[in-house]
């Protein structure tokens, strides 16, 4: 994040000179790739070094009519059984989490899953959908160390091509260079599955505003359910001046919307995709007002919603027949969503009404009591509803995968010999080791990236772990607590080192844990990926400034002004990132002495040294 979308705290460090201690590595270990001829495993998948998780699930998924699974960025949709595995922000992280057992899969991985998944599906003749909510940007080297940002990770991600909807995230939209390759090569690369009902951008060749992707998708699923699509971001504002975001309010009023919610063909679902939070009422969610706009023209059609944004595993009831589903953030857990009750009277279905040999959705959509009920609550309620759900949010490892989807994490033929293994009838042994086969060389490219760009680098050692959110504020272990001590020790300018000063950040400015071992250069972008800016202002009189951080905490970052700098020009596909400063009310322009923005990881000797803020 720029340092103009200021975090809820705001950390403040007062220091004198205080000589700069450096790490060094003897006794330090933890799982870097320079170690991965010393981690033998009897498979090679998910990324040299990465740890085995120690436990899975227990239970087996509750298959429907319709079947969703869900990434942010993913999703899918398995039959008239409503069936869909949601995974939201993925951010980068398509190497898994390396250090971190329990999501240690990769995308390879993950790839073989579905492919499995997508299997069973055909033979429970129930529909499947793969869907994502967008934020692909903005997490880890494999992303952001590239020129433009997500030039490789995006090449990883389409060789997933299962994925029946898709929508973006705001973090495709801060640098007019990544929008524009979003608009230019990852739009088109998924046509009229890629949705931004409200999102467009200037076009350099027409010199016209378009959507990125399509507004909406009509389409009827392999067994008959005939479903309308729509892809929603928040009321995004601090998007680069090459795109443009239409309020939700506003995108409902707007022609094609209308004519698609009263589209002369029946629909039998509606799905709302978003990068917005499922919850109403949250980080300006605005699905409530689109959900209210479809409701109003139909007040009996199931209404299934997936979020996004928030980075939160979170399920909500709008009314009998409408569910909102976020299935988390980071590649850290996988979205499951199962719906049942379509039949010949309410929809256009084929298939079972309740698969055989697996369980089945068996759970109502309960309406809490509203605070303020309106016309479509209070009509919800009188209703009586035939349809069933369930929900399950998947840790993204390959113990989790292979007891979902038996078989497909391993390359060797025995497989066949394990007790839990199910053939899929309606496959072909080939067809299977292929796509088994696929999964293993996307895990094996991204080795590849990852040694190429340097990401296992060691430029340190972390003696302990520290957490943003899994420890107190300013706690011994908690991130900020190091980067307050590590920002009291760094000298910009030696002529001023014995000069008292203040350093302020926001507590975006750490973006996720820093995991004890080795810190390498992913490691570097892991915890702070994004470009920062550098504002240092001289011979402040301490009476103002002590009072600054508590003024900046009571205002917030809504009460701020956003200045730019290096701004692109509307239309520029290869313009750089915006970046910000907030002016206080009373601050009149200070000179600003020195600043700078760090696009790359600044390296001294053998350190990275993490500058500026972040978040979002």
């Amino acid at each position: 994040m720029k340092l103009s979308r200021v975090g809820a705290r705001l950390l403040a460090v007062a220091t004198t000179f205080v000589p700069v201690v450096v790490l060094a590595c003897d006794g330090c270990f933890g799982p870097i790739e320079e170690h991965a001829s010393k981690h033998v495993r009897v498979v090679k998948r998910m990324q040299p070094g990465a740890l085995d998780a120690s436990y899975g699930p227990t239970r087996p998924l509750q298959w429907g009519q319709l079947n969703v699974l869900h990434t942010l960025q993913q999703r899918i949709l398995y039959g008239s059984l409503l069936t869909r595995q949601n995974q939201s922000d993925t951010h980068g992280w398509l190497s898994g989490h390396i250090k971190e057992a329990n999501y240690g899969a990769d995308w390879g991985d993950y790839v073989s899953f579905v492919a499995s998944m997508k299997r069973t599906a055909e033979d429970l003749k129930v529909d499947l959908l793969l869907v994502d909510s967008g934020d692909l940007h903005d997490g880890t080297g494999l992303s952001d160390s590239t020129t433009p940002n997500g030039e490789i990770s995006n090449e990883i991600f389409v060789q997933q091509t299962g994925y029946d909807l898709l929508t973006l995230g705001n973090h495709e939209l801060y640098a007019s260079e990544v929008a524009y390759q979003t608009f230019n090569n990852f739009s088109r690369a998924w046509g009229d599955k890629y949705l931004t009902s409200n999102v467009e951008i200037m076009n350099p060749d027409t010199q016209e505003w378009e959507h990125i992707g399509k507004t909406h998708k009509y389409f009827t699923t392999k067994h008959g359910l005939r479903i309308m699509a729509f892809g929603v971001l928040f009321d995004f504002t601090a998007n680069t001046n090459a795109s443009r975001i239409t309020k939700a309010a506003d995108m409902i009023k707007q022609d094609w919307f209308q004519q698609a919610v009263h589209h002369p063909k029946p629909i039998d679902v509606f799905v709302v995709l978003g990068h917005n939070s499922a919850r109403p009422g949250r980080q300006a969610s605005t699905l409530k007002t689109v959900y209210s706009a479809i409701r109003e023209a139909h007040p009996d059609t199931p209404i299934q919603i997936f979020g996004g944004h928030s980075h939160m595993r979170d399920f909500v009831v709008y009314d009998q027949s409408s569910t909102a589903f976020e299935s988390g953030r980071y590649c850290e857990s996988l979205g499951w969503f199962s719906m049942s009750g379509f039949n010949s009277s309410n929809s256009g279905f084929t298939g079972p009404l309740n698969p055989k040999g697996v369980p089945n959705p068996n759970r109502t959509a309960v309406v809490a009591n509203p605070v303020n009920p309106t016309p479509i609550d209070k009509r919800s309620k009188q209703k009586t509803s035939p349809f069933l759900y369930s929900r399950r949010y998947l840790d993204w490892n390959r113990l989790t995968f292979d007891y979902h989807a038996p078989g497909s994490q391993f390359l060797h033929n025995d497989i066949l010999s394990r007790p839990n293994f199910i053939s899929s009838p309606s496959s072909s042994s080939n067809s299977s080791s292929q796509l088994k086969q696929l999964g293993a060389q996307i895990s094996s490219s991204i080795t590849s990236y990852r040694h190429q760009l340097g990401l296992g680098k060691v430029y340190g050692c972390t003696p302990q772990t520290f957490w943003v959110t899994g420890a107190p504020f300013m706690a011994p272990n908690s991130m900020y607590t190091f980067l307050a001590d590590a920002m009291a020790h760094q000298i910009l300018n030696p002529k001023r080192a014995k000069v008292p000063r203040v350093h302020i950040s926001n507590t975006g400015m750490a973006r996720f844990d820093l995991h004890k071992g080795p810190f390498t250069m992913d490691d570097s972008y892991i915890t702070s990926p994004f470009p920062s800016l550098v504002v240092y202002i001289p011979e402040v009189p301490w009476e103002m400034a002590r009072g600054v951080l508590e003024r900046m905490n009571k205002k917030g970052a809504g009460q701020g002004r956003r200045v730019e700098y290096n701004t692109t020009s509307v239309g520029d596909p290869k313009g750089k990132r915006e970046f910000g400063v907030w002016q206080g009310e009373e601050c009149v322009n200070p000179p600003i002495e020195q600043f700078g923005a760090m696009g790359k990881r600044m390296v001294l000797g053998k350190r990275v040294e993490i500058m500026g803020g972040a978040g979002g």
